[in-house]
């Protein structure tokens, strides 16, 4: 059963790159570690892919284009709302604009995942001065507003004054 699975599948990129030719593909990837104040992990999400939003698509075509004035996806932000992932979605649904843990700029890189610096890493890491609790991560490309390249539920995150959230967005480019 799993034979014929993987051959209707390869049947179907083929018949795909006949009809629509080669494409780009982009693909979001998160991790999430927090860790206590003496740098013990609590825990990690592990690697989760992301939603890429459909207003992140225009900003994208206008930065490979050089199209309008686009700025680079820099800033990464955390959020206390658990509603489900949307392409439709532009913001997060309740981000966290204080007690450490507020939208900041990111360490931005490209790195290597299958062809010489095909992704974008961004990596950050947050200092609670309070308690919250973590349901959702975001790409920006504005320090307070601009647009969502991406979004992903974190599964619940307690953070107490003194913890750490760790993380790690991958936009793999194919």
């Amino acid at each position: 059963m799993n034979k014929i699975i993987t051959k209707i599948k390869k049947f179907i990129k083929r018949i795909r790159k006949v009809l629509f030719g080669d494409f780009i593909k982009i693909s979001g990837y998160v991790k999430i570690d927090h860790r206590n104040s003496a740098g013990d992990l609590l825990s990690s999400t592990g690697w989760m892919k992301n939603t890429i939003t459909n207003a992140a698509l225009a900003v994208v075509s206008g930065l490979v284009g050089n199209v309008d004035t686009q700025t680079a996806f820099a800033y990464l932000a955390l959020g206390t709302d658990s509603t489900a992932e949307s392409a439709a979605h532009t913001a997060l649904q309740a981000e966290i604009s204080d007690g450490g843990l507020e939208r900041a700029a990111a360490t931005v890189s490209r790195q290597t995942t299958n062809q010489t610096n095909d992704t974008l890493q961004l990596y950050r890491v947050w200092t609670a001065t309070g308690s919250k609790t973590i349901e959702e991560i975001g790409t920006f490309n504005d320090a307070s507003a601009g647009s969502m390249l991406g979004r992903k539920l974190t599964t619940t995150k307690t953070v107490t004054s003194g913890d750490a959230v760790v993380a790690t967005y991958k936009f793999v480019f194919s």
